[in-house]
């Protein structure tokens, strides 16, 4: 007999030291996050995050050493009515003096009245690092609460950069917590439902959590080669808890399965480590490729995701393949243990003829009965699906896309609508020897006049365009302010404007000058070129990889090709589905949130990665099923049938899982997360339901033995089946005529 498959040698050292494993993986996890934490982590800079002209224009600006301290803003204005002049320059005085004594505040500017009257205003400089300011404007805001007691009659609000950020801080700290209080608790009782038992669902999300701990320390350290970005923890949090539950789940349920058969509780964890260990590492490795694919984005979040990501699921691997062997032998029959009466009853593993399932077998009706039509069918109804993918439009989010449930939002849409050159904002930098300092500066005051008189542009400041200068004289930055929203269209004409006709034209003659427009709707329309241009590099490369570890897995080209098209047609029906929700507005009222008519520009590179090493947990695992049985000599088609009902009850588990933790984050506040949770919950429950049920075994039914077909040197020498219990025979009305 030829040598053991590595997994399972790694599953018997395991199950028979039960001890050590365990042991060795509690040292490794805690090595993993004590190390993590005494490193530090490196964040990624403005330079390593640099895209396009924007990224030039941000790489300009920083090279001018600029001493810019965050501002905030007293906005007085009326209750009703107009502004009483009188009344609000008292409170602007009043706000004044008490915001001096206030420890953080550097100045108070001069109170700023409105071109309609309607609103003063009352700048405020802060002192400390900017970075900082969101978690120091407390002690100003409270002062300004002050200020509103004391003068009832008039609305007296604090709005600026920092008190946005701690607005949005602690509006999405409640949005995570509620996501983590809810998420742990309905994964355990999804997985209490699937297994009847509490120890048994208790052991995949042990496993989860500790590999995403592990992976946190893992990815703080690989931050010192590939900087880290401020979303990389909740990814790692997010993709480690979805691959750590899978992956427990295919290997608890088949070593339950195969003990529920007469085995041993070491051969049982030895033929789950052949058959659902084999396909934990196949499907682990095309996540990881999935992954890997992002690096190719070179873009510093992508690549700190991609790290993340990485690291988190070669963890639950090594988990899966390691400690989990162990903790099932040393646990044995006790991991069926409290049992929950009724569940246990649904949910026991059976065998004979009790073991016959009922409702997959009706699902799969048509797709082992009418191949061609079921398959044309369903691949027709995903298509129409995904066709509104063709009209996806990317945008950033920007602050009219934030929720109007905080005060700050509020007093920012008053700022906005009686100071337009307060809102958005295009920054035209410009780098040039410092002997031309003054022909810069003719030319931006020039710049400043021409936009002036341009319905896109704001109107003109009365005391003349303010233009910073670096201290060595060869940096001029330049505000060009616009009325318009962030995402607006107008916003995005007064962009091109800027760089098509306006700068070249007022700064292009000045020798040795180098410029860039950059501001935020500079950089959602430079981001989204970016995905556009990266988007097809990274699938070609995700695809080409993942079709060759599925061909020499199953050593056949038909099922790496049928792997590819299927996982294709899946993301694509889950880009249609966005699309139809969030470029629409008849879902506004259902999830909470205010159409952007576009998709958040990162989401759909992200989203094809995921889904697509996601969707291969599941596809390897049916196809690994369905290979066992036509190795043991079982046809096509019964095979198909077997391969499928077997697996039905670990997918469909997993798949709840995924589908319901993804769904908490179409709760939450911000449009980014609602879209993630959305987009990945529904290609989820797609992939897993009509891929699986009906798409997949129409296909196969379909090809026959030609699913198999591969170039001889790819084809195995012998074939060595799993050492299992051949299964019952399926029921009668699978069959059917050939």
């Amino acid at each position: 007999m030829g040598r053991r498959p590595v997994t399972v040698r790694l599953a018997r050292w395991s199950a028979e030291h039960p001890w050590r494993a365990i042991a060795l993986w509690v040292v490794f996890v805690a090595v993993c996050f004590v190390g993590g934490s005494a490193a530090g982590l490196n964040e990624a800079t403005d330079e390593d995050q640099a895209i396009g002209e924007f990224g030039r224009a941000q790489l300009i600006v920083d090279s001018g050493g600029f001493d810019r301290p965050a501002t905030e803003n007293v906005l007085i204005t009326a209750r009703s009515g107009s502004l009483d002049q009188t009344a609000a320059k008292a409170a602007a005085q009043d706000a004044a003096d008490r915001l001096r004594q206030v420890d953080g505040v550097a100045s108070i500017g001069t109170p700023m009245p409105s071109r309609d009257g309607s609103a003063l205003l009352v700048p405020i400089t802060m002192s400390g690092d900017p970075g900082t300011a969101g978690d120091r404007v407390q002690p100003l805001r409270d002062t300004t609460a002050k200020v509103q007691d004391a003068h009832p009659q008039l609305r007296v609000e604090q709005v600026g950069g920092p008190s946005i950020d701690k607005a949005l801080d602690d509006t999405l700290g409640k949005d995570f917590k509620r996501a983590e209080l809810l998420s742990l608790p309905v994964t355990l009782a999804i997985l209490i439902i699937a297994f009847g038992a509490l120890i048994a669902a208790g052991v995949p999300v042990l496993l989860a959590l500790s590999s995403v701990a592990a992976a946190m320390g893992l990815s703080t350290l690989a931050s010192h080669l590939v900087p880290a970005t401020d979303t990389t923890a909740s990814v790692i949090l997010l993709i480690g808890m979805a691959v750590g539950v899978d992956y427990s789940l295919f290997y608890v349920r088949r070593e339950r399965e195969e003990r529920a058969k007469g085995r041993s509780g070491l051969d049982a964890v030895e033929i789950a480590a052949e058959t659902s260990g084999h396909a934990v590492v196949v499907s682990g490795t095309a996540v990881i490729i999935s992954m890997g694919g992002l690096l190719l984005a070179q873009d510093a979040i992508f690549s700190s995701l991609a790290v993340g990501s990485i690291l988190v699921v070669a963890v639950a691997v090594i988990g899966s393949l390691t400690v989990l062997p162990a903790l099932l032998a040393k646990l044995g029959r006790w991991v069926d243990r409290p049992r929950v009466p009724l569940l246990w009853r649904l949910t026991a593993p059976r065998t004979g003829r009790s073991a016959r399932p009922r409702f997959w077998p009706a699902v799969l009706k048509p797709a082992l009965r009418a191949p061609v039509a079921t398959l044309l069918i369903s691949v027709a109804l995903l298509l129409a699906l995904a066709a509104p993918a063709l009209g996806m439009k990317l945008k950033f989010p920007g602050p009219e896309d934030v929720p109007r449930t905080t005060a700050a939002m509020q007093a920012y849409d008053r700022l906005t609508a009686a100071f337009p050159s307060n809102g958005t904002s295009h920054t035209v930098a410009v780098r040039a020897p410092a002997e031309q300092a003054d022909r810069v500066r003719a030319a931006l005051t020039d710049l400043a006049g021409r936009t002036a008189t341009d319905p896109l542009f704001a109107p003109a400041e009365a005391d003349g365009p303010e233009i910073q200068v670096s201290a060595d004289r060869r940096v001029s930055v330049l505000e060009v302010a616009t009325p318009h929203a962030s995402r607006s269209d107008e916003a995005s004409r007064s962009l091109h404007e800027l760089r098509e006709d306006l700068v070249p034209a007022t700064l292009g003659g000045i020798p040795g000058v180098e410029y860039a427009v950059g501001g935020g709707v500079a950089a959602s329309e430079d981001y989204a070129a970016h995905i556009w241009a990266k988007l097809p590099i990274v699938a070609a490369f995700v695809l080409a990889l993942t079709f060759l570890v599925m061909a020499w897995t199953f050593r056949s080209v038909v099922v790496a090709l049928t792997s590819i098209l299927l996982n294709l047609l899946s993301a694509g029906a889950a880009y249609g589905l966005l699309v139809l929700v969030f470029q629409s507005t008849w879902a506004e009222g259902l999830l909470g949130f205010t159409s952007m008519d576009a998709i958040v520009t990162w989401l759909p590179l992200f989203l094809f990665v995921v889904l697509f090493g996601l969707s291969m947990d599941y596809h390897v695992f049916v196809v690994s099923r369905i290979r066992e049985a036509v190795d043991r000599g079982m046809p096509n088609r019964e095979a198909v049938a077997h391969g499928i009902t077997s697996s039905a009850g670990v997918v469909t588990s997993a798949a709840v899982v995924m589908v319901a933790v993804f769904s908490i984050f179409a709760t939450l506040s911000m449009i980014d997360f609602k879209q993630l949770g959305i987009g990945l919950a529904a290609a989820i429950l797609l992939d897993a339901t009509i891929i699986r049920a009906v798409v997949l075994p129409s296909v196969m039914t379909l090809l026959g033995d030609a699913n198999w077909w591969a170039p001889r040197f790819m084809r195995r020498r012998t074939v060595v089946a799993p050492a299992v219990e051949p299964p019952p025979a399926p029921a009668p009305e699978l069959v059917g005529a050939r």
